[in-house]
Formats: C-alpha cells, sequence, structure tokens
C-alpha cells in the first residue's frame, strides 16, 4: 500500500470558541503536510464573509495552500466574482466551485434574478478569469435532486468541460462505490483527477443524518456496527477501524490522493492518516 498523498477540509468558526477549536485542528494536522486545505460556505451562503476571512487568515499564517469555498447561492454574479476577486487579492489561487446548498427552509435551490443559474455558470467565469485552480464535487452515490443514477456523471462532464481540474466527491461508505463511479466517470470521457472524500466518523447519529440529507447510501453492517459499538462504548475504535480500512482498500485500488472533512474535529483524522503512513515530517536536525 503505497502512503497517499491528502487534504483536509475545515468550515469557518462563527464565534471565540469555533476559533480555538479551528486553530487546535490547524495544529494537529499541519504538520501531516497536506496538498491544500479547504474552507467551507454555510448552506445559503451563510458564511461568506467568515470564509473570506478564515481563508485569508489561513493562507497568511499557516504557509499551507487554501482553497477557497464558493458557490452561487443568494448572490448576484457581481457578488460572487467580488469575493472570488477579495481572494484573489489575499493571495489565494483555488476555489472549490460549487452550486451550494439553498437557505435552511428552502424548498430547494433557487438562483438569484441576476445571479449563477448553477455551478457550470460560476466555473466558466472562474476559468475566464484564469487566475485559479479550480475543483468541484462529485456524487458516488445519487444526488438527492439528480434525476437518474447517470445524471451525476453527466453534471460532472459538464463541469469539467468548464473550467475545472479535479473532483472531490462526496463521501460514502464502501470503497466499491467510489471504484464503480470512477468507471462511470472514464466511461463517459472524464480523465481529470478525481478524489474520494472520507469522512472519520465522530457521532454517527450527526453522520447518519448526514447522509440521509445528502443521499448518502447507508449499508446495513455499518448502521448495525455502529448501534453495536455506541452501546459498548466502543465508537471511537470502530471509527477508527472502518475509516481506514476504507482508506487502504481505496489505495490498494490504485486511488492515491484523500480528501478528509474534518468537522473541525482533528484527533480521528489523525489517527487514520498515522494509519496509512502519513506522518510528520522529522528533520535530521531535530533528531541530532
Amino acid at each position: 500500500m503505497t502512503t497517499p498523498e491528502i487534504s483536509f477540509e475545515f468550515f469557518p468558526p462563527k464565534n471565540l470558541e469555533g476559533s480555538f477549536r479551528l486553530w487546535d485542528t490547524m495544529q494537529v494536522l499541519s504538520p501531516l503536510e497536506p496538498r491544500f486545505i479547504s474552507v467551507t460556505y454555510g448552506a445559503g451562503g451563510t458564511t461568506r464573509d467568515l470564509t473570506r476571512d478564515a481563508v485569508a487568515t489561513l493562507h497568511k499564517s499557516s504557509g499551507l495552500n487554501v482553497a477557497a469555498h464558493l458557490t452561487c447561492v443568494d448572490a448576484t454574479r457581481a457578488e460572487t466574482l467580488e469575493i472570488a476577486d477579495q481572494f484573489a487579492a489575499a493571495g489565494v489561487k483555488d476555489i472549490v466551485a460549487l452550486r451550494g446548498d439553498p437557505p435552511k427552509g428552502a424548498g430547494g435551490f433557487t438562483p438569484h434574478p441576476d445571479g449563477f443559474a448553477s455551478s457550470v455558470e460560476l466555473i466558466e467565469a472562474l476559468a475566464v478569469s484564469g487566475r485559479f485552480n479550480i475543483r468541484v464535487g462529485a456524487y458516488p452515490d445519487r444526488h438527492p435532486e439528480a434525476a437518474s443514477s447517470t445524471a451525476d456523471v453527466d453534471w460532472l462532464k459538464r463541469k469539467i468541460d468548464a473550467g475545472a481540474g479535479e473532483a472531490l466527491t462526496q463521501f460514502f461508505f464502501e470503497a466499491e462505490t467510489f471504484f464503480r463511479f470512477r468507471d462511470k466517470c472514464a466511461k463517459a470521457g472524464i480523465d481529470h483527477l478525481l478524489t474520494p472524500g472520507i469522512l472519520p466518523i465522530e457521532n454517527w447519529k450527526g453522520a447518519r443524518n448526514f447522509a440521509n440529507r445528502c443521499g448518502t447510501v447507508i449499508p446495513a453492517w455499518v448502521d448495525d456496527a455502529f448501534n453495536k459499538a455506541i452501546r459498548d462504548n466502543r465508537e471511537d475504535l470502530l471509527a477508527t477501524a472502518i475509516c481506514t480500512e476504507l482508506c487502504s482498500e481505496l489505495l490498494d485500488g490504485g486511488v492515491e490522493k484523500l480528501h478528509f472533512y474534518t468537522m473541525n474535529r482533528p484527533e480521528l483524522t489523525r489517527d487514520v492518516c498515522h494509519a496509512l503512513g502519513v506522518v510528520p515530517k522529522v528533520s535530521l536536525e531535530n533528531v541530532a
């Protein structure tokens, strides 16, 4: 098994406690030398300013490659591109371009009258500027709004053709889910980097609810295993084992890069990375 290249997703802090948690998360995970870190947008663009500030701060202070999430929700084209301009001015060259989730309580995504109607339009506008490396989302399990099981692949092809260079997948529970999706993408002519998204499960109830909202299929064996582990107070042990095994199977299947959704809780992600051979590099000066 080869040692993977890794990347991490964080969400921006909403208060002082959240700021300390993000800082602690960075202190734990940055020694693993990720190829990039990303910072999310909240549903409906609710953390737009927080994301902008967190991205600028992390870019300046961490020395890491920081990718900013950017969505189309509840904003005009001009407002969205102004945020992109602010990222560029701060020295940020990577964007994860997404349609974005609608605000809570909304029945579904409704484009702003003067906004981007889809992630494809956003990607095209960012690509024209020539200033960014553009990453996008992908769905190994059927997206709740997808018309068919092939629609997600077709839509990803449109995003790649619009100018995206890499796709980060939604999380999943079994390696075969990713491999089937990878095969469908290859058949559709998608030859760009497809990076599996990995969710280390800190809390099964929360992860289960998240999976149900985004259409991720939950195998019966995973549900049964966590229910038993919670009863026996072994949830953390099981989560580490399941996540490590999933990553190992992906690496054995030819995957070279993994993207971890950390939920700003770094310990489980760190432990899984260590198990995969991703450890802080120790200089000879420190050893001497």
